[in-house]
């Protein structure tokens, strides 16, 4: 399986929480991305979070639309992400919608993976292509 591999530039959008209550902010936020290495592009995200009275617990939703190229290859292809935090300790899925690529990136499936170092971002896409 091919691997991609960069930095990653991360602009979130923080919006005021559209509900607060029994101790539970909801809140939406566009993150816009810059990515270079092996995956070069732009991305776009619509997320939707969760935070809970207890530090460190949280959780998020977002589906991500890149364009740009993988491997040297041009098109688009959307992400999907699911994140938890459990009082600090993350998980997090990010996965290629299946069908969504398009271009020479069409047949494009696999996992995102994303590091965070203080204000240091890296990817590791996982991928193949039919």
């Amino acid at each position: 399986m091919p691997i991609a591999r960069g930095p990653l530039e991360v602009n979130i959008e923080a919006e005021p929480p559209f509900l607060e209550r029994d101790g539970l902010k909801l809140n939406r936020n566009v993150v816009r991305k810059e990515f270079s290495g092996d995956m070069v592009g732009a991305s776009e995200a619509q997320m939707i979070a969760a935070f809970t009275g207890t530090p460190g617990s949280a959780g998020y939703v977002a589906i991500e639309h890149f364009t740009g190229s993988v491997g040297g290859k041009s098109g688009s292809f959307v992400l999907q992400h699911s994140g938890v935090m459990n009082k600090g300790d993350a998980r997090l899925e990010v996965t290629i919608v299946p069908d969504s690529g398009s271009g020479e990136l069409a047949g494009i499936s696999g996992t995102l993976g994303i590091d965070s170092d203080e204000d240091q971002h890296s990817y590791v896409l996982d991928y193949e292509q039919a």
